[in-house]
């Protein structure tokens, strides 16, 4: 008999009671019943994104929520300056420019951090706002590295740039407070934290945002943000929404604030420590400085002579482990640990020791049990409950 271990960085696990709520008979969308489902869930997602701003359920994938949040809030000639250390970064400004937005990228080395100090210069010295917007991913999966957005929204001060974010593998299970911290649009998808299936995006956009919107030239139907706000005062969608996905989601919410809060993102610190420690205990390298890792994600570099293929295979095959390769231009030289959503510690301990005997199965010498070890100590050691 063999399981299927799900540790990639989305789509995550999903628990069986969400499972069983998709199977909800079908109901009218732009009846009673589903008029208060979304007026619970668009408050309940409020809580989860720590806002008071407008919250909006799109029927669409996570990059369907990083167009929306391009296109409502920008104009073909404008400039944006994007930040961009990862695959999702590169995403987020190839959106803008596919749309004729006169895009300026902030690069830095994938899986290194930002150069903060080179944006709070670009800041300054557009004295005349010709700087739009700031496009961030917050927790860049496809390296493990969070960006420090808090402190991006700090720089920015009193520029009117909006701040574009994007929390797609972070919301959820890290603190991010979107009103505190001065966030204009933020993103995320319903697979990732929210312990839900795919196909929900979700979006919030406070009223500095909103009102650029009305001004925006980016061409737009489907992601219209404005026919969502008319449609949702009556408690619709404007199209055919997912029925069952967002049923899913009035169970997944309710899972997740059962949990708490709190208890759900210290969850997450448990998980990323627990594999970072292994990673160390095992040899391996890690691509990602210990200051700026996610706590969502761990990505390791290959070591000699191992091939990350082989590695997933044996992981895959023998022991029902299905990790993640590299990512665009880190292909074939990292693999990756997703921690997040319905993913416990116990799943993070045994997700280790099938890669100690993957690992072991491919030569690359190691002691077996030492990376297991490593990784419950720091789950025993950090907060508990």
């Amino acid at each position: 008999m063999k399981k299927e271990f799900l540790l990639i960085p989305g789509p995550t696990p999903i628990p069986h009671e969400v499972a069983q709520a998709m199977s909800t008979e079908m109901f009218n969308h732009r009846g009673a019943r589903f008029k208060a489902l979304l007026d619970q869930l668009t408050a309940s997602l409020k809580e989860v994104f720590q806002t008071e701003g407008r919250l909006f359920i799109l029927t669409a994938s996570g990059t369907g929520a990083m167009e929306a949040g391009i296109v409502n809030f920008l104009s073909p000639g404008q400039h944006v300056i994007s930040l961009v250390n990862g695959a999702f970064g590169d995403r987020l400004a190839k959106i803008a420019e596919a749309y004729g937005i006169v895009v300026e990228r902030l690069e830095a080395e994938w899986g290194r951090p930002l150069d903060y100090a080179a944006l709070g210069d670009l800041l300054q010295k557009d004295r005349d706002g010709r700087i739009k917007a700031i496009t961030v991913v917050h927790n860049e999966s496809s390296t493990g590295m969070m960006n420090d957005v808090e402190a991006i929204s700090r720089l920015r001060g009193g520029h009117p740039a909006l701040l574009i974010v994007d929390a797609i593998s972070s919301m959820g299970a890290v603190d991010i407070p979107v009103d505190r911290w001065n966030i204009d649009v933020c993103l995320t998808g319903s697979q990732k934290a929210l312990m839900l299936p795919p196909g929900l995006a979700l979006i919030s956009v406070r009223e500095k945002a909103w009102e650029t919107a009305a001004q925006a030239g980016a061409p737009r139907f489907y992601f219209s943000l404005h026919k969502a706000q008319e449609f949702l005062e009556k408690g619709q969608t404007p199209f055919t929404p997912a029925l069952s996905q967002m049923v899913a989601m009035q169970k997944g919410l309710e899972l997740y604030f059962a949990e708490g809060r709190e208890q759900c993102y210290a969850r997450h610190r448990r998980m990323a420590g627990a594999a970072r420690a292994a990673a160390r205990a095992l040899g391996l390298e890690l691509l990602v400085d210990d200051r700026y890792a996610s706590m969502t994600v761990t990505a390791f570099k290959k070591p000699e002579r191992i091939d990350v293929a082989e590695l997933r295979a044996a992981m895959r095959g023998r022991f029902g482990v299905e990790i993640a390769g590299g990512q665009g231009k880190l292909s074939g030289q990292t693999f990756r640990f997703g921690h997040l959503g319905a993913v416990s510690e116990m799943d993070v301990i045994l997700g280790v020791a099938a890669l100690e005997m993957a690992l072991k199965s491919l030569g690359y010498p190691l002691d077996l049990g030492s990376g297991v070890k490593a990784a419950q100590e720091v789950i025993m050691a950090g907060p508990q409950g």
